[in-house]
């Protein structure tokens, strides 16, 4: 009686050949014809690993066994690795397929009927099952001590999917990341966005209409978390060799100040969803003196009209008029108005500034412009021994993606330092005048710029306790009228944190207002990238009112 089969192909990287495929298949068409057995049907999974069973046409060949077993002697593979490097569950999948099935697995390039009834056989079976999978474990080590090499030691990153803002250049063998800058403004954004309190509701729907095309409810999560992005790469720990965050050979798109920053604030943020509405501006950004942000929402009058109010979830804590809590903050932006002799003494500083900014640019630009005129030599230098026929193939493609990756860098940086950053003074001489009338200049703000706004200024501990504002960290060069604030009711600036009640949540754990020079480098990141120095250089302000 003829006997019946169906078989199993399968390749495990979808980079390899299809080659793979069809060799399988030519080795079980000869054993088919050698020995007449009538082939069935076949299932192939392509790109899928052997470590379980979870493959979609192997689901599809168990389907098809319990329906149509009675018609099938043996399930053919090409080797046993084909069918699986898991040992143990090989085993059971053998003899639940025998057992249950009458269906016996044959190992056609090893020769090998695993018939579970017969001791010897079972005994083959099982070994060539444990040499596949103790030369899985091998290639597993291989490769985990191969990435963890190439990403501690080299900074190279190793992985396929390459990350939204960079592209790959080189040899496959040897491939670098460079920026791809039309989706690195995006990126920039994003972090910009994020660090000036921006929901990300909000970040996700402008970053879309920017380009941003990456899929996914976690698209912007992902990229705010990604350490690549600060020039860092994160790798497992390796036997005794610790995991960590490692420095990355490609240029970062993020600095790390801001980097931190963001990973700081995942941290402490509430994930509470902000929806930002023009009628309630400090939803979600004042706080109760609970520590609890404030919601807000309409309650409809007794004639119909609609009044809004600042809540706390709690009851019994704040339920504050909106009219009245924008009032005292309206009252409070008059007191923040500098006089014209501070005015004065910033512009100087920031002129200052801006000259350093500029000279330590020009120098920066002359030590790339030197490396590219070396990285260019030492390419030229291959090349002609290439020619001349002093070097192999091998070693000019090498060193050939080496100098090219580098000189393509260093071109992209020297770009950027060459914009034209004059507008500086423009900027600055035109902008400074709006800090002579600051409640002017807030209420020309929208919504998102407001809150952004309130978050520098106060360092995000604004509270609202017994029917006027508090904080223990506003910005000193603002606070120079605190004690009329006090004395009119509407804020009580206290920097005397032992006799406050309230505990206010911190930016940066153990840091306060002097790290607002951090906070505020990125929170006003303008294009142009001036830090301008405030109040005798401890804290920097990036003016854009």
């Amino acid at each position: 009686m003829e006997k019946k089969a169906i078989r199993y192909l399968r390749f495990s990287d979808k980079k390899q050949s299809e080659n793979s495929i069809e060799r399988q298949r030519v080795v079980t068409d000869h054993y088919i014809e050698f020995n007449k057995i009538n082939l069935v049907d076949t299932f192939i999974d392509r790109g899928k690993s052997a470590k379980t069973f979870d493959r979609p046409d192997f689901i599809k060949l168990q389907e098809f066994i319990g329906l149509y077993h009675k018609n099938v002697d043996y399930l053919l593979v090409d080797q046993m690795d084909r069918f699986s490097r898991d040992a143990g569950e090989a085993m059971g999948m053998v003899k639940s397929l025998q057992s249950k099935y009458g269906i016996q697995i044959i190992s056609v390039s090893e020769g090998i009927e695993f018939d579970y009834d017969k001791p010897g056989s079972f005994f083959r079976a099982g070994l060539q099952l444990l040499l596949a999978e103790e030369d899985n474990i091998n290639r597993s080590i291989k490769i985990r001590s191969g990435i963890y090499s190439k990403k501690t030691k080299e900074g190279k990153f190793v992985f396929r999917i390459t990350p939204y803002g960079y592209k790959k250049l080189g040899e496959p063998r040897d491939r670098r990341l460079v920026i791809d800058e039309p989706e690195a403004k995006i990126v920039r954004f994003i972090y910009e966005a994020y660090l000036k309190n921006v929901p990300l509701y909000l970040i996700k729907q402008k970053a879309k209409e920017l380009g941003f095309d990456r899929k996914g409810n976690m698209a912007i999560e992902r990229i705010l978390n990604n350490a690549v992005y600060a020039g860092l790469l994160k790798a497992k720990a390796y036997k005794e060799h610790p995991g960590g965050l490692f420095p990355a050979i490609h240029e970062p798109i993020i600095d790390m100040i801001s980097w931190k920053m963001v990973q700081s604030k995942f941290n402490r943020v509430s994930k509470a969803r902000t929806i930002v509405d023009d009628s309630l501006p400090l939803r979600g950004i004042l706080k109760c003196h609970c520590g609890n942000f404030l919601t807000g929402a309409p309650s409809r009058g007794k004639s119909g009209q609609y009044f809004y109010y600042y809540k706390c979830r709690f009851s019994k804590h704040n339920n504050i008029s909106a009219r009245k809590a924008h009032s005292q903050f309206d009252i409070a932006l008059e007191l923040m108005s500098l006089p014209s002799r501070s005015i004065k003494k910033i512009r100087d500083s920031a002129n200052q500034e801006i000259e350093k900014e500029l000279a330590n640019n020009r120098k920066r630009l002359a030590e790339k412009q030197l490396e590219l005129t070396k990285e260019q030599e030492l390419l030229y230098a291959v090349e002609e021994k290439w020619i001349k026929s002093e070097i192999d193939q091998a070693t000019y493609q090498r060193w050939h993606i080496k100098y090219k990756s580098n000189i393509d860098n260093l071109e992209i940086a020297i770009g950027r330092l060459n914009t034209n950053h004059s507008e500086a003074y423009e900027i600055l001489n035109k902008q400074l005048d709006g800090l002579t009338d600051i409640k002017s200049v807030f209420h020309k703000f929208d919504t998102l710029e407001k809150r952004e706004f309130i978050d520098l200024v106060f360092d995000s501990n604004l509270y609202y306790e017994s029917g006027i504002y508090r904080t223990p960290t506003m910005l000193n060069i603002l606070s120079i009228n605190y004690l009329k604030m006090r004395e009119l009711g509407v804020m009580i600036v206290d920097k005397k944190r032992d006799d406050l009640k309230i505990i206010p949540s911190s930016a940066l754990v153990g840091i306060r207002t002097p790290n607002l020079l951090i906070r505020s480098e990125m929170l006003y990141p303008i294009e142009l990238q001036m830090r301008f120095r405030i109040v005798n250089g401890l804290q920097r302000y990036n003016l854009i009112f």
